[in-house]
């Protein structure tokens, strides 16, 4: 099953769950993001990659020039563990990194999490790729995908259980737009997927072709 149908899937399970007031909640989260034009920002096709430096969730550190010396390199930016879009996402892509890595492509996630968040991310899904955490938002700014938590949002998540603070530290409630890059060698981006519907996210096999394509 793609992980398109997977999303889908999960996003008409919650429908069925859900009161019509939390829906609309959710869905408003969407309209406002969407509404402030926040995809606008968000680095496309053509645009050369910012570097970083980030941390794994064993505490190294990890620089985007460094791992671009060895081929391209594929970056997907996901809002939290607490996300089950996210963690399908995840699943999906460490299915698909056999072929990631057969293309010569290296494959990072990135989060605002903190490092314990990501190691626990890593090993309840038994990721075999670097977890990363952009706490300080430096690559989450670079790529212009950084966004507020509405009010109704953040009142939604808190009843929830979603503790943003707890899982982010100090970024609290600013999340990523969820979105997959494919950066060239030379720093350039050759495949951008970036939504402001948090339920939509690039197939991976597709971004596998990009790669190819190189």
């Amino acid at each position: 099953m793609t992980l398109t149908q997977q999303l889908k899937d999960r996003a008409d399970a919650s429908a069925t769950t859900k009161s019509a007031e939390d829906l609309d909640t959710l869905n408003n989260s969407v309209r406002v993001v969407e509404a402030a034009g926040i995809i606008n920002n968000a680095l496309k096709v053509g645009d050369s990659a910012p570097d970083f430096e980030l941390v794994d969730a064993a505490g190294k550190h990890v620089r985007l020039t460094e791992l671009l010396k060895t081929g391209p390199v594929v970056i997907a930016f996901y809002r939290g563990a607490w996300c089950p879009y996210c963690n399908l996402e995840l699943k999906a892509l460490q299915e698909m990194l056999p072929e990631f890595r057969a293309a010569g492509a290296t494959l990072i996630a990135i989060s605002p999490q903190t490092p314990d968040e990501s190691l626990s991310t890593e090993e309840k899904h038994n990721l075999e790729f670097p977890v990363l955490s952009d706490g300080e938002l430096e690559a989450i700014n670079g790529f212009g995908l950084l966004h507020p938590v509405d009010d109704r949002t953040k009142a939604f998540y808190e009843s929830s259980g979603y503790d943003l603070v707890k899982s982010n530290g100090t970024t609290g409630w600013q999340l990523p737009l969820p979105a997959t890059y494919v950066v060239k060698q030379d720093s350039t981006i050759a495949f951008a997927f970036v939504n402001a519907d948090y339920k939509l996210r690039a197939e991976p096999a597709d971004v596998v072709e990009a790669v190819k394509a190189l």
